[in-house]
């Protein structure tokens, strides 16, 4: 299978002499499902900013479709991703669920007729589409995050990374959730990463990096 990111020795300290990170390798392959699993202030989240390029490593270096991720490439090679945080309300933008999807395509100054087309398209893909004129602030929890999936979607990403998302949502949306994703990952062959503690979501993964005060252990 064809590699879409690689990790090599890639090391990070928020504080000189205090690793978060430590010389840390992997990789993942086109269309995976893979789990990045531990328990809080493991690491798990940073690694995901990492390759977001949301921060930058200390050393070692992280490669996107063979590109390495750097100041130069940074904006061409995060178009390729989408992310979904662990809290939903700190997500919300729009004034209704539609403009709040179309965030994104915005900034990427699409055409109107191909943004509408995605937004409807993301929000139907997570079941939110009758909600679309829909102030966000008057959704559930579980509701929330399906319009923040929504609007990562909408990007049409290679590299779907979602942070601790289902984390604060009751066991009935975060079944949804989970439901979802997985249907949108075999439908679509996107590439997810899923950062979680919740030994609960590891169901149908392809692969579990395991880690633990910044060292990978499995």
């Amino acid at each position: 299978m064809e590699e879409i990111i690689k990790v090599e020795n890639l090391c990070f300290e928020y504080e000189p002499g205090l690793q978060t990170i430590s010389n840390i390798s992997f990789q993942i392959h086109k269309g995976e499902y893979v789990a990045i699993l531990g328990h809080n202030g493991s690491g798990k989240s940073t690694i995901a900013k990492l390759i977001d390029g949301l921060l930058s490593a200390t050393s070692g270096k992280i490669l996107i479709d063979e590109i390495e991720l750097n100041e130069t490439t940074i904006a061409d090679l995060r178009q390729k991703i989408g992310i979904v945080f662990q809290n939903p309300e700190d997500q919300i933008i729009g004034a209704t669920v539609e403009e709040d999807v179309a965030f994104g395509l915005e900034n990427r100054n699409l055409q109107f007729k191909l943004m509408k087309k995605r937004v409807n398209q993301a929000l139907q893909d997570v079941g939110m589409l009758e909600y679309a004129n829909i102030n966000p602030n008057l959704l559930s929890g579980g509701q929330k995050q399906k319009v923040s999936l929504a609007r990562a979607l909408a990007l049409q990403p290679s590299i779907l990374i979602l942070d601790e998302a289902t984390s604060m949502l009751d066991p009935t949306a975060k079944s949804e959730i989970k439901h979802i994703i997985g249907s949108l990952q075999r439908k679509d062959k996107l590439t997810v990463i899923y950062i979680t503690h919740d030994m609960e979501m590891l169901e149908n993964v392809d692969q579990v990096l395991a880690l633990d005060h910044g060292d990978l252990v499995f």
